[in-house]
């Protein structure tokens, strides 16, 4: 909130006076603005989408322009990609910057019963009543997924994990380096670990290498 001190000017008419008031008015309301997250409830597990406490990051200012820090907002919503049981994890960390708006008017019941209700209070543009959307002025990533028009790129420093019944790859596999760890893989039905060779005598010679 700006506070400004009332000056000659501000009392010269019935309309400044009333614009005056109203500013006064208008600086009480929580819109949107840059937060700093501080702590997350969740760690990038698999679990429902949780809360953050956040830092605003822009400064009131008292009449006489004094810089008077905000304090931490707790238990905000945060935004989740997600559409019923599919969903994008990505939990915000502490440090990451993002924006937080704030509702018309008090969501506390909203957040609690997670259903339609009435509002919990009278409040109105509060900044109790945040919710945290993230992702902005962040820096550069180590880890992620990449559109571009060459193409969709995914890059982890650590590992890339896909799980599911059937894996379906349509297109041509490249690889450059590394190697495929598999307890058997399938070439147009024939198994890798237990196909055998015809036309061969038995004996303790190998086999020539595969043909081109």
């Amino acid at each position: 909130m700006a506070v400004s001190n009332q000056t000659p000017p501000n009392v010269a008419s019935d309309y400044a006076l009333t614009a005056f008031i109203v500013n006064q008015l208008m600086s009480g309301m929580a819109t949107a603005t840059i937060v700093k997250v501080v702590k997350c409830t969740n760690a990038g597990g698999v679990a429902a989408s949780g809360l953050v406490d956040v830092q605003p990051l822009v400064n009131m200012m008292t009449g006489d322009r004094t810089a008077v820090p905000h304090g931490v907002l707790y238990s905000l919503p945060y935004s989740r990609l997600q559409g019923g049981a599919n969903a994008v994890i990505l939990d915000p960390q502490p440090g990451d910057l993002g924006i937080a708006v704030f509702a018309s008017r008090d969501i506390s019941a909203v957040k609690k019963t997670k259903g339609q209700a009435n509002p919990g209070s009278s409040r109105q543009y509060n900044l109790a009543d945040g919710m945290y959307i993230g992702g902005l002025l962040n820096g550069v990533p180590t880890q992620y997924v990449q559109f571009s028009t060459e193409g969709v790129t995914v890059v982890s420093p650590t590992a890339i994990k896909l799980q599911a019944p059937t894996i379906t790859l349509d297109g041509d596999v490249v690889g450059t380096a590394g190697a495929v760890f598999a307890d058997d893989v399938l070439a147009d039905g024939i198994s890798v670990a237990t196909h055998t060779h015809g036309g061969v005598a038995s004996g303790g010679s190998n086999t020539a290498p595969p043909n081109p």
